[in-house]
């Protein structure tokens, strides 16, 4: 007959266990932190403030508030009703449209740029119509935000959609028994139980659209956003001139971790 393990022996196999897949995790955890901690402390902050001052950094700073607070505008004006229909609709054709919502979160960015060209550059139709009319698509803060809403907007659509479905229907179908019509159900049942997660959705799309690089530098490569300046900081005066931007971008993702855990919404969960 075998020897039955105790439960101290299962326990200690199990912290054993834990141990080594922590260690082993935490290799990783240090490959995060340990750049971001290096960036942060490589100057002193009196320098990076000093640069932080400079107008090719003010102007870029203005320019990607300015387009990020109008991609999530306008990312949540269209992509709200996107949301709730799809947490409320079954069948096949919301499986494609899921897709699709889903699509410019798994393009590279770059060929997210090549895409929109195709549709508002200054060659095509539409870029030529906006153009003769006075509207630059392209080369202009509205070719940031095109770029920036094509690439941010699925952060509200999806999470905006699970916070739909998180709030319980039979809270709606009261509502509507007591003669509410859907709208005055959406906006006095719905939206309220939803409202956390919407917020979370688009703290995240306006993050994801303040550090876009990749499609924004194809339609739009003035005004200069901050990724952008980034790069060309080092490109012409090196590694240590882009700091002050990518400090100020940091910052940023970790204002967005904190408004996250504050709401106590996860999106990736």
């Amino acid at each position: 007959m075998l020897p039955t393990k105790s439960r101290t022996d299962v326990a200690a196999g199990r912290f054993d266990w834990l141990t080594v897949a922590f260690l082993l995790g935490a290799v990783l955890l240090c490959y995060y932190l340990v750049p971001l901690l290096a960036l942060v402390l490589s100057q002193p902050p009196g320098v990076v403030i000093q640069r932080l001052t400079r107008p090719a950094v003010v102007s870029a700073a203005t320019t990607s508030l300015t387009a990020s607070v109008t991609s999530a505008a306008i990312a949540s004006l269209f992509g709200l009703p996107l949301a709730y229909w799809l947490a409320r609709t079954d069948g096949r054709v919301k499986t494609v449209v899921t897709a699709v919502v889903v699509l410019p979160l798994v393009l590279p960015p770059i060929v997210s740029g090549m895409v929109l060209l195709t549709v508002v550059g200054p060659n095509t139709f539409l870029g030529g119509l906006a153009a003769a009319n006075g509207l630059q698509l392209t080369r202009s803060v509205v070719g940031i935000v095109l770029a920036q809403t094509f690439v941010a907007s699925p952060f509200v659509v999806v999470t905006a959609k699970a916070a739909f479905e998180s709030v319980d229907r039979s809270l709606e179908y009261a509502s509507q028994s007591l003669g509410k019509s859907r709208l005055t159900t959406f906006r006095r049942v719905t939206l309220p139980l939803a409202w956390p997660g919407i917020l979370a959705g688009i703290t995240l799309a306006f993050a994801r659209a303040i550090g876009e690089f990749g499609a924004t530098i194809m339609l739009a490569y003035y005004p200069r956003t901050m990724p952008v300046q980034i790069w060309v900081s080092f490109t012409t005066l090196g590694l240590e001139n882009a700091f002050p931007v990518a400090v100020i971008l940091v910052g940023i993702a970790v204002a967005t971790l904190v408004v996250l855990n504050v709401l106590g919404t996860n999106p990736l969960e």
